[in-house]
């Protein structure tokens, strides 16, 4: 499994959130029948994919900050390792170069956004989550990633290291925001970047 240098891991995942933030709040300055469309039927509007995200938020956050608050007798370590579970969830959620989602997955029911869902409010509540996101980042800087598990949405019964944890979520919004590019561009939207 890979290992990696705690320290840097957190910093690329620090950037990379910091620049979800932005790309969220880019997403605001669109008119929200933009945010609403669907660019073809069975396809998510901009505003079900960010809820879709938020969804995994509202479970995952309060787990780290829980697992961060309770693990202060596990000091960090100056590196992490992956585990194998862990891993391939992150690795199997990031988008490709080119911004194409490889391995299509059906949502779970729980994240599964509604219908015709478009409540512009998710976006202020996406933003602030990706700011809790990145204080529990900071906070993981005292504590070991590798030791500290977090149980997953799907199956609470397995849990996967914190730092895979974050590579996941991460990386799953990593995914999706590729996925919101591709609806804006199927909708003729141009002159943001997301």
């Amino acid at each position: 499994m890979p290992l990696f240098n705690s320290q840097q891991l957190l910093d690329t995942m620090e950037k990379t959130v910091a620049q979800t933030i932005k790309k969220a709040t880019a997403l605001q300055s669109l008119p929200e029948a933009k945010l609403k469309a669907a660019p073809a039927p069975g396809k998510w509007s901009v505003l079900q994919a960010i809820y879709h995200l938020e969804s995994y938020n509202g479970y995952y956050l309060p787990h780290i900050a829980g697992v961060i608050k309770n693990g202060k007798n596990y000091p960090a370590t100056p590196s992490f390792k992956a585990g194998l579970l862990g891993n391939y969830f992150a690795n199997a959620m990031l988008p490709g170069n080119n911004g194409t989602v490889k391995n299509a997955m059906k949502a779970p029911a729980g994240h599964t956004p509604a219908p015709g869902f478009a409540d512009t409010n998710v976006l202020v509540e996406f933003i602030n989550s990706q700011q809790q996101l990145l204080r529990l980042i900071k906070d993981a800087r005292a504590v070991n990633i590798t030791r500290l598990t977090v149980p997953i949405s799907i199956a609470k019964f397995i849990k996967i290291r914190l730092g895979d944890t974050f590579r996941f979520l991460i990386a799953h919004q990593q995914r999706h925001f590729a996925q919101v590019a591709n609806t804006l561009k199927a909708l003729g939207v141009e002159g943001i970047t997301v």
